[in-house]
Parts: structure tokens; C-alpha cells; sequence
């Protein structure tokens, strides 16, 4: 058993299927199957331990606290909010708190009714169900999802045609962790059969601050407040982002230093790791780069912006775009993308005097705009 699993922990599939390379981004904040592994080694174990996302922690430590004395199964828990945030760990730490086992599947495994009938009739009394990536479930299974987690029963059908017949078979109580990166694309039934839904945010460098400190204990780092600071405002706001990068950072410093984790070797492995102050990458300032000096600074389409840069318009898309955006380097428009103000300055460049000015974003809905 993994020294990251509690007690219990039983694994039905492993987490997603990106079809994006996450290894060769080291700021991306999924991770292949050996970063997750180190990364797991790193997760706090009880929600006392648990840094940042004050909020989420008091809430859920009061819905724990309060099965605890009532000596039943809490109400089913929604975790939303960007990838790398936590939400599996949270997972973990409700299974830790109410001392019972944990089973793991995501959404996307789950294609089939006769999928998810096969992990709840299995479920043990207090149990917890994470399902990572929720809203990849299919509709079927989504449909069997709600009867068991309002009536704890499910409906299996046996036989074909006429001939069907709908079995009811009672499960025992048992507490779901949903965990989505989309929280809208759920539909409002399955939503509403969460009795505690919380949303994580993006950590502010504090914090981070407090998880690397953690982190460089745990791997055997020695890293000074100066190292760390420099990692941590380099890290999106992202813990699992934050941990990456300083291992990247440890590993600089054992080739090419004393082994500690100091400002000059922060410094020195993140720009090695193409990661700048900003904590933008190679993929963020080339977009950003394309935008002003081939296109002025726009506004381009996305297709045209995704030829300059030579990679594919879903991975400026999905990739490098939500954190440009969110930092406020490029702004969507409904002629295209266009370099904000703030691109301008972190390259170094002046707008020429015949740029056109950055109109102001508009909601594009669901669609894809440029």
C-alpha cells in the first residue's frame, strides 16, 4: 500500500486520459503516473494539515464533524475548481476523518450503467466513492447515480425487451466525493444531490509558501525562505505545479550546487525550465510573442495564431490560454485573441502607435471564438 493511500484506499481505474503531453510542460498542472505518484507522497493526510482554501476547509471539517457525532455517513460532497488544486486530496482526507476505506474511479471509466452498478454493489457500509472527473460520466450512469445516492438502491435490468425486468437491489449508506474541472457541464439532478458543494481557488503565494515548506520536509530538501519565495511565485497559484518545480529545483541544486534550495539555484533551474517570473513557459511566451510582433497585437483567430506558434489550435485553446487570460496577457474578443497592455510590458515592447485598441471582452458563451 502506498504510503499516500489511507487506510483502506482501493483503487478501481487510475485518473484521466488527457491527450495532452503533460510531461513536457512542467507548469501544465495534470501529471503523468510518476509525477502522481510523488505527488501523492506530498498530500497532507488530515484536513488540519490541509494549507490554503480556508473557506473549503472550515465548511467541510463542519459537515465531517457533525456525521462523526451523529454517528452516520455525512452528505454526498462536490469538489469544483481548476485542476492541481486539491480536490483529491480532499477526497482522501474525508475517507482519513471519518476513518473509513475509500474506493477511487473517475468519470470517464464509468460508460455503462452496468459500469457503475458493479463499484456500488460493492461498497461496504460508511464507504467513500471518489469519482474524479464527474461530469465525463455517461448518461446513463449519471441517471442510476442519482436513485443510489438519494435512495441508496439501484435498478438492475435483467434480460432484453419485453421480457425486461428492473430488480431493485438496496445498497448500504455511503458517502460520494464528486470531483469536476467543469462544474457546469454536470446536469442540475446530479448536482442537487450533493448536500455540501465546495469550490476551489487558486492559492495565493502565502500559502504556497507554507505547502513548499511542507514539501522540502518531506522529500529531505533543505531550502531556504528565499528559495522558496522565488518557487512559489512562479507556481500559478497551483500547489501541485508549486511541487513540481521544486523538485525540478532540488534536482539543479544536487548537480550543480550544494544541494539546498536557495534563491540563485531557484533562480538558475527555472530559467533552465524555461519558467520566468510570471510563470509563464516556452508555450505562453511564444502565443504571447506571435500576437505582438506578427500580428501587432492583434486581434487574430485562434487557427491563425495556432500556425504561428506550430502547435494545435485545442492546445493554445485548453492550455495555454486559460492562464494568459486569467493573468490578464490576452484578452478573447469577438474578432479573436488580442495581446493585452500587460503582454506588451512583459515582453519588453512598445505597441506601435497604429495598433488597434484592445476592445473590451464580451461573454463568447459555450463557443469558440477567432
Amino acid at each position: 500500500m502506498s504510503a499516500a493511500q489511507p487506510e483502506g484506499f482501493r483503487s478501481e481505474v487510475s485518473e484521466g486520459d488527457g491527450s495532452y503531453d503533460a510531461t513536457a510542460r512542467i507548469v501544465d498542472a495534470g501529471g503523468a503516473d510518476d509525477e502522481r505518484v510523488v505527488e501523492a507522497a506530498l498530500r497532507p493526510r488530515r484536513l488540519a494539515e490541509f494549507p490554503g482554501q480556508p473557506r473549503v476547509r472550515d465548511q467541510l471539517g463542519l459537515v465531517l464533524e457533525a456525521a462523526r457525532r451523529r454517528g452516520s455517513p455525512p452528505d454526498h460532497v462536490l469538489l469544483s475548481g481548476p485542476p492541481g488544486l486539491g480536490k483529491t486530496t480532499l477526497a482522501m482526507i474525508v475517507a482519513a476523518e471519518l476513518e473509513r476505506p475509500i474506493r477511487v474511479t473517475s468519470g470517464p471509466a464509468i460508460q455503462h450503467a452496468g459500469d457503475l452498478a458493479a463499484v456500488l454493489s460493492s461498497l461496504d457500509e460508511g464507504e467513500v466513492l471518489f469519482l474524479d472527473e464527474i461530469h465525463r460520466m455517461s448518461r446513463s450512469a449519471e441517471e442510476m447515480l442519482y436513485l443510489a445516492m438519494e435512495d441508496f438502491r439501484v435498478d438492475v435490468v435483467v434480460g432484453k425487451g419485453p421480457g425486461a425486468t428492473a430488480i431493485p437491489l438496496e445498497l448500504p449508506p455511503f458517502t460520494v466525493v464528486g470531483a469536476t474541472t467543469r462544474a457546469g457541464l454536470l446536469p442540475a439532478p446530479l448536482r442537487d444531490r450533493f448536500g455540501f458543494t465546495g469550490h476551489l481557488d487558486y492559492y495565493d503565494t502565502a500559502d504556497l509558501v507554507t505547502i513548499l515548506r511542507r514539501s522540502a520536509g518531506l522529500l529531505g530538501v533543505e531550502a531556504d525562505e528565499a528559495g522558496v519565495a522565488e518557487v512559489a511565485g512562479r507556481s500559478r497559484g497551483t500547489p501541485r505545479i508549486a511541487n513540481r518545480l521544486l523538485r525540478r529545483v532540488r534536482d539543479w541544486a544536487q548537480v550543480h550546487g550544494d544541494g539546498a534550495v536557495d534563491h540563485h539555484a531557484a533562480r538558475e533551474a527555472l530559467a533552465l525550465f524555461d519558467v520566468d517570473e510570471a510563470g509563464l513557459d516556452r508555450l505562453d511566451r511564444a502565443v504571447l510573442d506571435a500576437l505582438c510582433r506578427r500580428f501587432a497585437g492583434g486581434p487574430v483567430g485562434l487557427s491563425t495564431l495556432a500556425v504561428a506558434v506550430g502547435e494545435e489550435s485545442d492546445t493554445v485553446e485548453t492550455v495555454a490560454e486559460p492562464y494568459l487570460v486569467r493573468e490578464g496577457y490576452l484578452v478573447r474578443t469577438p474578432r479573436g485573441r488580442a495581446a493585452s497592455p500587460t503582454a506588451w510590458a512583459h515582453l519588453g515592447l512598445t505597441p506601435p502607435r497604429d495598433a488597434q485598441q484592445v476592445p473590451l471582452p464580451l461573454d463568447d458563451g459555450p463557443g469558440r471564438l477567432g
